[in-house]
């Protein structure tokens, strides 16, 4: 089981390059330092970047995260979003790809004089890592959709770890991904600490209760981006989309429900915790009208913002 992130295999991605502090590698070439803060603690932001049509989709969202991700735990970049936005671009033109690509954008605070925590010890700039390969979502995954196990793993409140920070600090939704997988489920679903559902370890979730749109308050999951984007079609499309509290007893009698990510964008759910979703059927009417509108939102962000973007040629 690999879930919401399982992908067809591409032979292609033996040969890419990588960009390792503004210096593109071959994959077999690239390295960060045993002294970084990434590796030594999990001191680190990063991104997850889908890429159509020679577009870098919500790239301007993306960048305000981790710059905002950034600021919040004190890293002092060597470079801006310009900056970074240029670098990003020559990744998928040295690797000449256009379509079908994730990208990871990992930094970290940098390299330290010795192995310990404090940020004081921290002596070169942000070390920054892109890498892109090709990657789909499986069909059979994206069609059929997922199943889901709720773990005990919860996500925690804000002055324990932040849960709206995208942190190299993933050990509670790895965590609750062991276990999900354990159980022979695809993802895990994510209880917040009073009992309500919040999110799953990789991917935000939804439900259609009453035909409305519910997500969770957002007070114990990243700051979404698709997730975002699904609200704002849902306002467009006029379905009654609400942040709300809701409990279990909601999700395992929901009409449907669904995860959003930057990867697969929307995946139906079909179980949850052993229960079926929905009333059998298979319709699922509310997904295949989102999924409509998402691949609206992308298109004009390609014909609009995107189309500024430093593309290949």
């Amino acid at each position: 089981m690999k879930g919401t992130h399982e992908y067809v295999d591409d032979p292609r991605n033996a040969e890419i390059l990588i960009d390792v502090n503004g210096e593109l590698v071959p994959r077999a070439e690239a390295k960060v330092s045993v002294f970084d803060s990434g590796f030594i603690l999990g001191d680190g932001v990063w991104e997850g970047l889908r890429v159509e049509s020679g577009t870098v989709l919500f790239l301007e969202r993306h960048l305000e995260r981790l710059f905002e991700g950034m600021k919040t735990l004190d890293f002092e970049p060597d470079f801006d979003r310009e900056a970074l936005t240029r670098r990003l671009y020559a990744v998928l033109a040295a690797n000449a790809m256009h379509d079908g690509v994730h990208i990871r954008l990992m930094v970290s605070r940098g390299v330290k004089a010795t192995p310990y925590q404090d940020p004081r010890m921290t002596v070169t700039p942000p070390t920054v890592v892109i890498i892109a390969e090709y990657k789909d979502p499986l069909p059979e995954t994206v069609d059929r959709g997922v199943r889901l196990f709720t773990v005990h793993v919860r996500r925690g409140y804000s002055d324990v770890q932040d849960p709206t920070l995208n942190t190299h600090s993933k050990l509670n939704c790895v965590t609750a991904c062991i276990q999900a997988a354990k159980a022979g489920h695809d993802e895990a679903l994510m209880l917040d600490p009073h009992g309500f559902v919040a999110t799953c370890n990789s991917t935000h979730f939804f439900i259609v209760r009453r035909d409305e749109l519910w997500t969770s308050t957002g007070d114990y999951c990243l700051d979404g981006i698709t997730r975002e984007k699904v609200l704002q079609i849902a306002g467009e499309l006029g379905i009654p989309a609400r942040e709300k509290n809701f409990t279990l007893n909601d999700v395992y009698n929901a009409q449907e429900a669904f995860v959003t990510g930057t990867f697969a964008g929307l995946v139906p759910v079909r179980e949850v915790d052993g229960r079926s979703i929905g009333d059998g059927s298979g319709e699922r009417p509310f997904i295949a009208r989102l999924r409509r509108g998402y691949r609206d939102w992308v298109q004009r962000y390609i014909d609009g913002p995107g189309a500024s973007h430093p593309r290949k040629g």
